[in-house]
């Protein structure tokens, strides 16, 4: 028998392979470079920050902006009926609100015909909205996959899981000012031209919400004329369609 020879790939076939590994690398390097997130948030918006380290924990960069997200909303192209605390673009598409990481994921291995994705609003449950100060509380939500006209249908829908306590109608979303308790806060951001105020807030019982930093839509926005950074400040607060509305607010009595 005689004894086998090394293989020795022609010349031709070599560079082939060649051109092939390297052809991968630099599909590597740009499947790295599309899941480099940009996020324009509220620099004072505590759970816009928990949603950052969210997608860093899934493999995603993040590269973020601390200047609102109000300007790059309107830029992307997202409706903002389907607004929420933090925008984000990723990959060709524009991300907004608590969305989670395995469906950016699923977004971007997919690649649908679309805008993006939403979650409106900021619903407790979501990614950046469940620490543990909400004790297990989760709202159902719709990750919604938006089409350029601005039209949207659900790419994934999250159950609820709520305490016995909503359920027994703690949670209020009327804007009765008569029926809504006060909550306290120290004003840390204003942003007149959005109509929106950045709160490091205490607990808002009427929302089963423990304190945390957040930002809010003013129902009168006139209301921010009166207000300074750093001021302390009573408020009342509801819950329409997800999103969060300030709807008196004015300086505390010390």
């Amino acid at each position: 028998m005689k004894n086998a020879q090394p293989t020795t790939l022609p010349r031709r076939q070599w560079l082939a392979a060649a051109a092939v590994l390297a052809l991968t690398g630099f599909e590597r390097t740009a499947m790295a470079q599309a899941t480099t997130v940009q996020v324009w948030k509220d620099p004072n918006c505590g759970c816009c920050q928990l949603w950052v380290e969210h997608l860093q924990a899934n493999g995603f960069k993040v590269d973020v902006r601390d200047v609102g997200n109000t300007a790059a909303r309107k830029r992307l192209g997202m409706p903002e009926s389907l607004g929420s605390c933090h925008t984000a673009s990723v990959g060709g598409y524009v991300i907004e609100g608590h969305v989670p990481a395995a469906d950016i994921h699923r977004l971007l291995k997919t690649r649908p015909l679309a805008l993006g994705l939403s979650v409106p609003g900021m619903p407790i449950g979501s990614p950046g909205m469940d620490g543990p100060e909400y004790k297990g509380r989760k709202d159902a939500y719709d990750v919604l996959l938006v089409q350029k006209d601005g039209s949207s249908k659900s790419f994934q829908h999250y159950p609820g899981l709520r305490r016995m306590a909503q359920r027994e109608g703690l949670q209020r979303v009327s804007d009765d000012a008569a029926a809504l308790p006060w909550a306290t806060a120290e004003v840390r951001r204003i942003d007149k031209a959005a109509g929106k105020v950045a709160l490091k807030h205490g607990e808002i019982k009427n929302l089963d919400m423990p304190p945390m930093s957040m930002v809010f839509q003013v129902k009168n926005p006139v209301q921010l004329n009166a207000l300074q950074v750093g001021q302390k400040v009573r408020f009342q607060a509801v819950q329409e369609n997800g999103a969060y509305w300030v709807v008196q607010i004015e300086a505390a009595v010390l």
